[in-house]
């Protein structure tokens, strides 16, 4: 299976795009022995349209033309669940034995996801109720994907 970490916006060189990179590179190493054949990260642009409605729109598109058509999508939303690590790779676990090709943790832009998008996610998910930057959600959602595979490799987790 493929893990995919799909976003709207793209980072710029910095400490958040080494943390980025740092932890999908982790997984990748990481994740060939426990099912996971490429771990990747797609940049989606933002969109310029004027209406926030539009923008989703477009984002929302070029997200999903981004995702194969069978892939497992876990969307970051405030209003998804609150899961702890485990929890979090569980479901992964899940969509893996399943057999799903592909498993893409989405973050959207500034205005959020489009239906279009909303509607294939089998996961909603949220970082708890605080506003945090669009860079450091990325970091955060690379960091859960690479504890995942560790979680899954069977390395010891620290609150087990």
């Amino acid at each position: 299976m493929r893990l995919v970490l799909a976003c709207v916006g793209r980072l710029k060189a910095g400490a958040e795009r080494e943390l980025v990179t740092r932890y999908l590179d982790r997984a990748r190493a990481g994740g060939r022995q426990v099912g996971f054949t490429q771990v990747d990260m797609v940049e989606i642009g933002e969109s310029i349209a004027r209406r926030p409605e539009d923008r989703m729109a477009e984002e929302g598109a070029a997200l999903v033309a981004s995702f194969p058509p069978d892939a497992a999508l876990a969307i970051l939303d405030p209003r998804g669940q609150n899961l702890s690590s485990e929890a979090f790779t569980g479901w992964v676990r899940e969509r893996r034995d399943d057999g799903a090709s592909c498993l893409c943790l989405v973050i959207g832009g500034a205005d959020g996801l489009s239906g279009q998008v909303r509607s294939r996610a089998g996961l909603l998910l949220a970082y708890g109720a605080a506003t945090f930057p669009h860079q450091l959600v990325r970091v955060m959602a690379a960091e859960q994907l690479y504890r995942a595979v560790t979680i899954l490799s069977g390395h010891p987790y620290h609150r087990a």
